[in-house]
């Protein structure tokens, strides 16, 4: 008797799969095509990134060779190739051409253009945090004489706090901030610790030594 039950319940299920089956044989059938779509769609994507990512590369480079070139100086613009990049590269590309036009602009003496191109860089939430805050110390570096005090030095102690990659180079232009403001005690103070900061590196720990014996 046992042996029948168990074949009467296993052919009901067997009954109610085929019934499932052809009930939902159209939607199961959908989903399977879908999931091989999204698949070669995805597929697709990488390779069309990877092809946009090495097109990229090639394009700053020879933007970068042109700018170390013979007739570089010659050029009416100076970074057209490196603004044409920002605006049709992929993020990390479009921000390091950024960066380059921006120093450019700076070699060229116009340090109004690249100080608002590294503040877009800085303010820019699809860059790199790191690029953006080293956009923030270059934007500092280059107004430290000149830019809003307070600006100034909001800007930097945000860069100087623990673990942050910039901090040595963020205290140092504190340092210099302080003098200008004519803070002396605390540029030694600042300049002092930086001297003996072995965290800090060594070009940044030699500028503030000599700049502290300079003041005495």
């Amino acid at each position: 008797m046992v042996d029948i039950f168990d074949e009467v319940d296993e052919e009901l299920r067997a009954e109610r799969a085929q019934q499932l089956l052809k009930r939902y044989a159209g939607l199961i059938v959908a989903l399977a095509v879908l999931i091989v779509a999204a698949a070669g769609g995805w597929q697709a994507w990488r390779w069309w990134q990877a092809r946009q990512d090495v097109a990229a590369a090639q394009r700053y480079l020879a933007a970068m060779a042109l700018t170390q070139s013979p007739a570089a100086a010659a050029r009416p613009d100076v970074t057209a190739d490196f603004d044409a990049l920002a605006r049709s590269a992929p993020d990390g590309y479009r921000t390091l051409a950024r960066f380059q036009a921006a120093a450019l602009m700076a070699q060229h003496g116009d340090l109004k253009g690249a100080a608002a191109l590294w503040n877009d860089i800085a303010t820019d939430g699809t860059a790199d945090p790191l690029l953006r805050d080293l956009a923030s110390l270059l934007w500092c570096q280059h107004q430290i004489d000149t830019a809003d005090p307070s600006l100034l030095e909001a800007r930097l102690k945000a860069l100087a706090e623990p673990g942050n990659a910039w901090r040595p180079l963020a205290q140092e232009q504190l340092a210099l901030l302080d003098l200008r403001q004519g803070k002396t005690d605390a540029a030694k103070t600042a300049l002092g610790k930086l001297a003996q900061d072995i965290t800090a590196p060594n070009g940044v720990r030699e500028r503030a030594a000599a700049l502290l014996a300079r003041l005495g």
